[in-house]
């Protein structure tokens, strides 16, 4: 059977491609002459599947869709206090190359907005890194979240610093404030060149999906950065990737979120999908014009908004049962699906109600998928208690959900395969 998904995709970019409004961005020369008509969309998933439609394997400059990377980068390479204490993560309400800074330290509200994203990539490696290194490092560290090795378009960075006489007036007024510590100028070559980068919607989506999966990338298994730093930059996508319309995305798309004025556009969705659209024309916000409605269709025909609210789940305790009888008797919470907070919270409610007299209690996780760390140690803890009570705990558990469980001072627990060998 053929998967439907790239034909979905194949029918909505046909229901956008009509939408002709908006223009490539104009004050970069060699980004003017972009063809306008060039369109298409990719899926990635967790692992590893790619779906797409149209023209994914277009090459053009990642432009400001590297800069959630590159603030990744910088938070692995420095720390986050060293990062905050220069880079806020306010949204400005304002335009990517506003000068917006906080008026009584000179930090850039958020390293989403150029000034931010200038100050991110001076901080992208070891500190007193010379320039060139600087941008290897980038280079690199874009390339682990694609999952090939990238290259920069020469011809795109020459143009582009020919025109950057903002973001040369944004390096220098961060270098008044000491928010830089380095030559504005050469910290300004290294950015452009950071956002000549050359990538495909391909690439793009493998790079949202390596966010989407906790930051393994899906096809190569490189862990690229920490679950604290995936956190932390989806955050800011959330709340400051699409500029002045970041208050709009949010309500209407609602997936995290970074656009490029090549055209490009990425979302992020935790632990399901990562997504990338291509199409040169900009709004005047500097988002593409047919990949804004391509995010609203996705979000709408798929449920994808971050805030929607799920339909109510079948019980994580599957069932509540006495297997055999007398000093045989052995009490089963049979648990299902993926636990965290809310469903542990249920299993400790349900152990308490119960308050089990049988000598033997197991926790079947037979049926389970996932447990987060909140609710192992939640389970654990559960564990812990019967054991202080009395009881003789058994975790039934084939799949090692919960591996090298520790209940903890007083508690003990016993590791079988299924509920015939706690019996």
């Amino acid at each position: 059977m053929r998967s439907p998904i790239p034909d979905y995709l194949t029918e909505v970019l046909g229901d956008v491609a009509s939408d002709t409004s908006g223009a490539p961005a104009g004050y970069i020369p060699e980004l003017a002459v972009a063809d306008p008509e060039l369109l298409g969309a990719v899926f990635a998933t967790v692992d590893g599947e790619v779906y797409g439609a149209g023209d994914i394997d277009t090459e053009f400059t990642i432009q400001s869709i590297s800069k959630p990377f590159t603030y990744a980068l910088a938070l692995s390479d420095r720390g986050f206090d060293a990062v905050l204490a220069k880079v806020g993560v306010e949204p400005s309400g304002e335009a990517f190359n506003e000068i917006s800074l906080e008026s009584d330290t000179g930090r850039p509200r958020n390293p989403m907005i150029n000034a931010g994203a200038i100050t991110v990539h001076s901080l992208a490696g070891a500190a007193d890194l010379h320039p060139e290194v600087r941008v290897e490092r980038v280079v690199q560290g874009l390339s682990a979240f694609a999952g090939r090795p990238l290259k920069i378009d020469e011809a795109v960075c020459v143009s582009e610093m020919e025109n950057a006489y903002r973001n040369l007036a944004i390096a220098h007024m961060l270098r008044s404030y000491n928010v830089l510590t380095d030559d504005p100028r050469g910290i300004v070559e290294g950015y452009i060149r950071q956002c000549s980068v050359l990538v495909t919607a391909r690439d793009l989506a493998m790079m949202a999906a390596t966010l989407a999966n906790r930051g393994v990338n899906p096809l190569s298994g490189e862990r690229v950065i920490h679950e604290p730093v995936v956190r932390q930059v989806l955050s800011v996508m959330a709340t400051c990737g699409m500029y002045d319309a970041a208050g709009d995305w949010a309500t209407q798309v609602g997936i995290p979120a970074k656009s490029g004025v090549a055209g490009g556009l990425i979302g992020a969705l935790p632990g399901q999908i990562g997504i990338a659209t291509f199409s040169p024309r900009l709004d005047p916000h500097g988002n593409s014009v047919r990949g804004v409605s391509l995010f609203e269709r996705f979000s709408s025909d798929m449920g994808l908004h971050v805030m929607e609210v799920p339909a109510t789940a079948r019980a994580v305790v599957r069932s509540n049962h006495v297997r055999g009888s007398g000093p045989a008797a052995i009490r089963v919470f049979r648990l299902q699906g993926g636990i965290g907070f809310a469903g542990a919270e249920r299993v400790l409610r349900e152990i308490v109600e119960t308050a089990p007299r049988e000598a033997r209690v197991a926790l079947d996780l037979t049926m389970v998928f996932s447990i987060d760390d909140v609710a192992r140690r939640m389970l654990l803890e559960a564990a812990r208690r019967l054991t202080l009570e009395g009881h003789e705990v058994y975790l039934v558990d084939p799949e090692s959900m919960i591996p090298e469980p520790d209940p903890g001072d007083g508690g003990r627990v016993t590791i079988v395969g299924d509920v015939e060998q706690a019996g």
